[in-house]
């Protein structure tokens, strides 16, 4: 393709952010131009010196008016240098690591960020999460030789990849998420199975426990693809009695026929087969075993990567975040790494904001946890009830922004009435906060203990003189980003853009 046609058809895609919820025109786009090869031959392009200088003082006008600078030095040089995020990639980068998936994405990036940094790398990241593609250029502006271990939101997956010539692709799972947005799973499913069709040259490494994601690795295969690396959870004593109502991926991607799970770890995820065409789970290269929830506090698990056998301990709660620390591990086997860095940066790791973080206000310790779709609030609903406390009580918020997802629907497929009987106090917040009272009226949970505060800065005030010991904070995407301000601006945690996981 020519190149003023390649640049042409980029601007479409980034002079257009509201392209970012047309999961099928991002696609079109992406297979249009096809995926940037990588040659070391061929001298990078470096951008020119004043759009630096631009980037650079979008920057500072960020963080002088009190931003993070995540994204706004990339939409500045995006929009005047469509070819950007490539020109960066070769100039700035040795290696690039690109993490999507509907859950768990921000945490399995900094767990492979931090595995590098123990393993002696430097590292390029997008920090807090900025997962378009101008958090993907800002990361690179930022970047100075190392590795890139960049998280890709899913419906901008194909088209950063396209561009940004990954070494190694981490999928992490496919659930139903903001169905305004990106509509039904399969729709981002085809799209990455274009993108894979299409040419993508990196290392897939893929979860084998989640039929949509595993059926990429025969796929690469037929086309031309180095072999996937996957991971995956052997312990079957986690095995659920049964099909959750939210499980998405049932059926066959080969010929649809119905899957047969003879475990299920986690909403679709587990051991499947089908019976029809014989398609079945892949071997996974790292798996877990031998796996511990200590309720909201951790976890504990063998991990095995192949050459050795690693005990590995979480401070971060539940079943998906063993999940994530298998994905980051199998990332590091494809990038070479040995496995004592990978067990000591998992020890060591600290959560990210919003994803299991802790602090204190007087007495009373502060957990918060995102809960944005019915398979997170189930495993969430899981955890919880696993704790040792003899009741939870709970600030629960939730917006319907843009980012949420306007449709909140999803809260009625999420299984609170397991957890019903723990239940202490609960405080229903955000732009949705009436409909999400109703929810868990109809659950069970004690209408005499609930209150409804729609403004957060109160709820939370209300959460916190309501709770023992502990308040457990449930928050959506955006109502996440609102309570870390509100709670930044008192002086209770770093802002969430400022938060870093130590080299």
């Amino acid at each position: 393709m020519r190149p003023e046609n390649r640049d042409r058809l980029l601007r479409n895609a980034w002079d257009l952010p509201q392209l970012g919820d047309r999961v099928g025109a991002i696609s079109e786009i992406a297979q249009a131009i096809g995926p940037a090869r990588r040659d070391r031959s061929t001298p990078a392009r470096d951008l020119p010196y004043t759009l630096t200088n631009l980037a650079v003082a979008a920057h500072r006008v960020s963080r002088a008016r009190g931003g993070g600078a995540t994204a706004l030095p990339g939409i500045v040089v995006l929009r005047r240098a469509p070819r950007a995020i490539r020109a960066l990639r070769q100039e700035r980068l040795e290696r690039c690591v690109l993490v999507s998936g509907t859950n768990g994405k921000t945490t399995t990036a900094s767990m492979i960020a931090a595995i590098l940094r123990e393993a002696g790398y430097p590292v390029a990241h997008n920090r807090a999460g900025a997962n378009t593609p101008y958090g993907v250029a800002t990361a690179l502006l930022e970047a100075d030789g190392g590795v890139g271990v960049l998280e890709v939101d899913e419906a901008w997956l194909p088209i950063v990849a396209a561009e940004a010539c990954p070494d190694v692709v981490v999928l992490c799972n496919l659930f139903r998420d903001r169905l305004d947005a990106y509509g039904e799973l399969d729709g981002l499913a085809i799209a990455w199975e274009a993108m894979i069709c299409g040419g993508l040259e990196g290392t897939l490494v893929l979860n084998a426990d989640d039929p949509t994601i595993a059926a990429l690795g025969a796929l690469g295969a037929r086309h031309g693809a180095p072999a996937a690396s996957f991971f995956g959870i052997e312990d079957r004593d986690l095995d659920l009695p049964g099909a959750e109502h939210a499980a998405d991926s049932i059926r066959c991607r080969s010929c649809d026929g119905p899957l047969r799970f003879e475990a299920r770890m986690l909403s679709h995820m587990g051991h499947h087969r089908c019976d029809s065409c014989g398609s079945e789970r892949p071997r996974p290269r790292v798996t877990a075993d031998e796996i511990r929830i200590d309720g909201i506090s951790g976890s504990r698990f063998s991990v095995d990567v192949g050459a050795e056998r690693l005990q590995a301990q979480l401070r971060l709660p539940g079943l998906y975040n063993v999940y994530n620390a298998l994905a980051a591990a199998a990332a590091a086997r494809a990038l070479d790494i040995d496995s004592p860095p990978i067990g000591r940066a998992l020890a060591a790791f600290v959560p990210v904001f919003g994803r299991g973080e802790r602090f204190r206000i007087g007495s009373t310790e502060v957990v918060v946890l995102l809960m944005k779709n019915p398979a997170g609030a189930n495993e969430l609903m899981r955890t919880l009830d696993r704790d040792e406390a003899a009741s939870l009580d709970l600030l629960i918020v939730l917006n319907d922004a843009r980012p949420d997802g306007r449709d909140i629907s999803w809260i009625w497929d999420a299984d609170f009435e397991a957890l019903a009987p723990r239940v202490g106090s609960v405080v229903c917040s955000g732009s949705r906060a009436a409909e999400l009272a109703l929810r868990l009226k109809y659950a069970g949970w004690p209408v005499s203990r609930m209150l409804v505060e729609h403004e957060i800065a109160t709820a939370f005030d209300r959460a916190v003189e309501a709770a023992g010991d502990r308040l457990i904070a449930l928050p959506t995407y955006t109502a996440l980003l609102d309570l870390h301000i509100e709670l930044s601006d008192r002086g209770l945690v770093e802002p969430y853009w400022a938060a870093r996981q130590p080299a």
